[in-house]
């Protein structure tokens, strides 16, 4: 338990995550709740099976995207502490997703005229916030400036979110 709250005060931009060593079963739980959360979110938005289909291709997308930049960097020796901390902090930005879409649905029941606009806007928060979160594990991984940062972490995004769904479209 001590080691997930270590991992989520990443969440906030506290601590340096090259410093934490995930155990094997820590690494495979982040990944299963990773794969679970991603399902839910996807489901709601259309159906289990495609929903199912993006999230798998997601987690490949982000392996392989964390292992090219390690290959590229010759700093191989971070895969197991970058990827656990980026699906650490996402699987906490997915959970709020999910929260988000409860709420969401809650408040088109009860007939809120800006239920959409409200969702958004949430939406968009957690977006910038999971940009900002996988610039800062990045610039404390690597000492690269905010704005080297931050356009990887938007490649980053592009390349596990932007990719599968644009498979998903064909």
């Amino acid at each position: 338990m001590s080691l997930l709250i270590k991992y989520l005060s990443l969440c906030w931009f506290r601590n340096n995550p090259a410093e934490f060593v995930p155990t094997k079963s820590f690494m495979w739980k982040t990944v299963g709740f990773y794969l679970i959360s991603g399902i839910i979110v996807e489901s709601l938005i259309a159906d289990p099976a495609d929903g199912t289909l993006e999230v798998s291709l997601r987690t490949v997308m982000a392996f392989s995207s964390i292992a090219t930049l390690l290959l590229i960097l010759r700093k191989w020796s971070y895969f197991n502490q970058l990827f656990t901390a980026i699906f650490v902090c996402e699987n906490f930005i997915m959970t709020l997703a999910i929260l988000t879409e409860v709420l969401y649905f809650v408040m088109v029941r009860e007939h809120v005229e800006y239920a959409e606009e409200i969702s958004i806007g949430i939406g968009a928060m957690l977006l910038c916030w999971y940009l900002a979160i996988v610039g800062y594990l990045l610039r404390q991984f690597f000492s690269y400036t905010t704005s080297v940062s931050v356009i990887l972490a938007v490649s980053y995004f592009v390349l596990t979110y932007g990719i599968p769904m644009l498979f998903m479209d064909i």
